[in-house]
């Protein structure tokens, strides 16, 4: 009972954080109304600003609350690009290995537990080449990233292969809304800033990272073949 826990706790706090409606008032126009406080609090408090946004951030995707593209946002106005990428990057990848540690202690034995010989087989190949797949589902953006916190979780994948490719997959997409973060004011709606263009650049990049992946797992299955 006890493995399971955390898990139920982590589902409280995301039930009482959707159901308090503070998620819904978190929006691009608060921001932007209140950017000249939040400006001039981290100018005076650059270090508990930096340390606060990537708490924040972190306890944000540990909940899945769907306003990280924003905070991303407004992490690239308060520090800059490099600062504030730093702090986005650091921040998600706290927040998703807080929930891949619960899925895996909690959903993760339990199916590792009860799962057949087919997961068995699914599961050692993603282990031996977890870093590509995990690396491809963080740079393509179709992948919810909520989804791709527990599915390495599922079949064992290591925490420190879990960590090392979430920090590096989500660099390029996050540098790109922290850019877009220094012109906090001009921005009329999120949704304007993905182009057709950004989601093409960067699912071409994620297929290049896993190209090594797939000539190996082609190379093993022609040795083995009869």
């Amino acid at each position: 009972m006890m493995k399971w826990a955390a898990l139920l706790g982590l589902i409280a706090l995301m039930a009482i954080a959707f159901f308090s409606g503070w998620v819904d008032r978190f929006d691009l126009a608060w921001i932007q109304d209140n950017r000249d406080t939040l400006q001039a609090w981290a100018l005076e408090r650059p270090v508990a600003s930096v340390g606060l946004f990537v708490i924040t951030y972190a306890t944000c995707v540990a909940l899945s609350l769907p306003i990280a593209t924003l905070l991303t946002l407004l992490g690239g106005f308060l520090f800059g690009v490099w600062i504030g990428l730093a702090a986005v990057v650091t921040g998600a990848t706290l927040g998703a290995t807080a929930v891949f540690l619960i899925a895996q202690s909690s959903v993760g034995n339990t199916l590792r537990q009860r799962a057949g010989p087919l997961y068995q087989k699914v599961a050692s190949h993603m282990q031996s080449n977890a870093l590509g797949y995990l690396l491809f589902m963080r740079l393509v953006p179709i992948f919810p990233f909520f989804l791709v916190n527990i599915v390495p979780a599922l079949f064992g994948m290591r925490v420190s292969a879990y960590m090392l490719a979430t920090f590096i997959g989500i660099i390029p997409g996050t540098f790109v809304f922290v850019n877009f973060g220094q012109q906090l004011g001009e921005i009329g709606a999120v949704s304007d800033l993905v182009s057709p263009q950004m989601l093409v650049a960067l699912g071409l990049l994620g297929v290049f990272v896993l190209i090594p992946t797939l000539y190996r797992h082609w190379t093993s299955h022609q040795r083995t073949a009869p």
